[in-house]
């Protein structure tokens, strides 16, 4: 499939369920291997009312998203995830675009994020797509990107 077959949109309130779907899907891997793992798709009501929220939609149905949360110095991709059967389609590097243009626009030079020791592949894309790990502490990887342009 190409991009023309999916489009991104700000999240609605009726989102709620279907990207809490979604987002427990994409890290339904991740369950056995992280016994602490907190509830990834809780609180998205608050986030889509309060916060920066867009959905990827193919057909009709959210199977992708975004959650961005804008602090005093640093804007924070809170939670990026894509629907494991529409994986490969570049909706996760699309949205961390989407998200560094949104910082930039709204005048922020820096994100941050926050991930898990466990998820190594996680690490490693952040990396590859020029972020900084920054911190480490418990099972916390903290990560950093310098916006340019």
């Amino acid at each position: 499939m190409s991009e023309q077959d999916w489009h991104i949109r700000k999240a609605v309130s009726s989102d709620t369920d279907p990207l809490a779907v979604c987002i427990r899907a994409a890290y339904a891997p991740y369950t056995d291997r992280i016994s602490d793992l907190p509830d990834v798709a809780g609180g998205l009501d608050n986030a889509i009312s309060d916060d920066q929220v867009w959905v990827a939609v193919e057909n009709g149905a959210v199977v992708a998203g975004l959650v961005l949360v804008a602090g005093n110095d640093a804007m924070k991709l809170a939670n990026v995830a894509v629907h494991p059967d529409h994986g490969g389609k570049g909706l996760g590097r699309t949205l961390i675009v989407l998200a560094e243009r949104e910082a930039r626009r709204q005048g922020f030079g820096e994100m941050r994020l926050n991930t898990h020791v466990a998820m190594p592949e996680n690490v490693w894309l952040y990396a590859h797509l020029g972020w900084e790990e920054v911190a480490r502490e418990g099972n916390t990887v903290s990560m950093r990107k310098l916006l340019t342009g």
